[in-house]
């Protein structure tokens, strides 16, 4: 499944989460309704312009607002619910390309109830050096905004 975080915790979303483990979304930093992942592009993620697929990004915002969404470590009162998206907005600001490394980082703006608001920036950088850590300040330049609506309901 998805790699877990540099200090080795994972969320219990990605335990079956066969999408993301093929995009090869690495988590950075989960807490409660906030998420940062990274992966990087590959050519099977490309449009026929060559640059990154509008629904790879898509997903993978969509991924972030997910972990984001639900709690890392559920408690008792978390068990029959989960969160999922009543809705979404995108914004495709420039694009990515093959080999860059995009991070999306999501964070909670608001939740009432059952309904919750997130935003989502996705940036993207070029790869690191072979042999070499992605730089662990800025993630690079924005590429795109996506707003999350999400949705509290009973587990089936």
């Amino acid at each position: 499944m998805a790699e877990a975080t540099l200090s080795g915790a994972t969320h219990p979303i990605l335990e079956n989460d066969y999408a993301s483990e093929w995009m090869g979304i690495k988590v950075l930093a989960l807490s409660d309704g906030h998420a940062t992942i990274r992966m990087t592009l590959r050519q099977e993620m490309l449009n026929g312009f060559g640059m990154a697929h509008g629904g790879m990004i898509f997903a993978f915002a969509d991924t972030a607002f997910a972990l984001a969404c639900n709690p890392v470590n559920p408690g008792p009162g978390d068990a029959d619910s989960i969160t999922v998206a009543a809705g979404v907005d995108i914004n495709f600001l420039k694009p990515a390309y093959r080999g860059q490394v995009i991070t999306a980082v999501a964070d909670r703006r608001s939740s009432a109830g059952r309904s919750g608001l997130y935003d989502i920036q996705i940036f993207a950088a070029d790869a690191a050096p072979p042999g070499s850590e992605p730089s662990s300040g800025t993630p690079g330049e924005l590429i795109a905004e996506f707003r999350g609506r999400s949705r509290t309901i009973p587990k089936k």
